[in-house]
């Protein structure tokens, strides 16, 4: 297997550099922050070998951000969010759907559905007697103080 050329990112302006040392200081992405410094040090010399050690990350990593950046410059240090998964719902059906969902049941001559039931043992329950109950409905309630 033949070995890789050495990639180093190209000649930058004092500007570039300046911009690229700010956005190590301040970058809140940590991709962004990892692109920058891979580049930085590669600006300074060190091969894609020893970027890699210092930086815990691949080979071909470092190379495809070296390689970016020489050919788009600082867009290539920002991520590439992907907007996440297709929708599976029509614009036209959410335009029907919506208007459904905000009215009320009663509009649509729903009257009886059902209603929780109170999570509060006694409050809207019948009286119950602890000698009757099951032993384990006995067990899920607390028995009263002893005076």
């Amino acid at each position: 297997m033949a070995r890789h050329p050495s990639v180093f990112v190209r000649p930058l302006s004092m500007e570039e550099g300046r911009r690229l040392q700010r956005v190590t200081r301040t970058a809140k992405d940590p991709v962004r922050l990892r692109r920058a410094i891979a580049v930085l040090m590669s600006r300074q010399g060190l091969a894609v070998r020893d970027v890699t050690s210092l930086m815990q990350v691949g080979e071909d990593y470092v190379r495809d951000v070296v390689h970016g950046f020489n050919e788009r410059g600082f867009a290539a240090l920002d991520p590439k969010w992907s907007g996440g998964r297709s929708r599976t719902i029509g614009e036209a059906v959410r335009q029907r759907i919506c208007p459904i969902a905000r009215t009320s049941p009663a509009d649509w001559g729903i009257t009886a559905f059902s209603t929780p039931t109170p999570r509060c043992p006694g409050v809207g329950q019948p009286e119950t007697n602890f000698a009757t109950d099951s032993p384990i409905r006995t067990w899920t309630r607390y028995p009263a103080k002893a005076a």
